[in-house]
């Protein structure tokens, strides 16, 4: 895991993988024009599918963002968005998973992702986390703009 200090262990609780699941997702980005580039397994993060964000959707000062995903067969998944700019890096983490920190569901929010982080209900399917997750990480760009 890039960033964060989460054990990866703990994430995963013993289940494996959900390979199934992350294929699906690099199926569906791989058409969403938002994102520049998909990386499976990469170096970095060998348990994680890596969508890097297209600079377009921000302004000049940054230099790059990401978000990361994991899933986990026994529903358990940390989502972790991570972006570069002039000024340092911003790092936000919604997370499933048993922990000594927080419940279950947590997140742990920007700018640096603190442990603790904030309990937190995330939604049953992991469709609709994803949607979540992306929707927030568009308020986000959005904000940028409106500056």
């Amino acid at each position: 895991m890039s960033g964060g200090d989460e054990n990866p262990s703990d994430l995963r609780s013993g289940s494996p993988i959900d390979f199934d699941r992350l294929d699906a997702n690099r199926e569906r980005f791989s058409a969403d024009d938002r994102f520049k580039r998909i990386d499976e397994q990469p170096a970095f993060a060998p348990d994680r599918l890596v969508c890097v964000y297209d600079r377009r959707f921000y302004p000049e000062r940054f230099r790059g963002a990401r978000l990361e995903i994991v899933w986990f067969e026994n529903g358990n998944f940390s989502l972790h968005y991570h972006e570069e700019h002039e000024r340092g890096e911003f790092d936000h983490r919604w997370d499933r998973h048993p922990s000594d920190h927080n419940t279950r569901d947590h997140v742990h929010p920007g700018p640096d992702a603190p442990t603790p982080g904030d309990d937190t209900s995330h939604p049953t399917d992991w469709r609709d986390v994803l949607s979540m997750v992306l929707s927030e990480i568009e308020d986000r760009q959005r904000a940028f703009w409106a500056e």
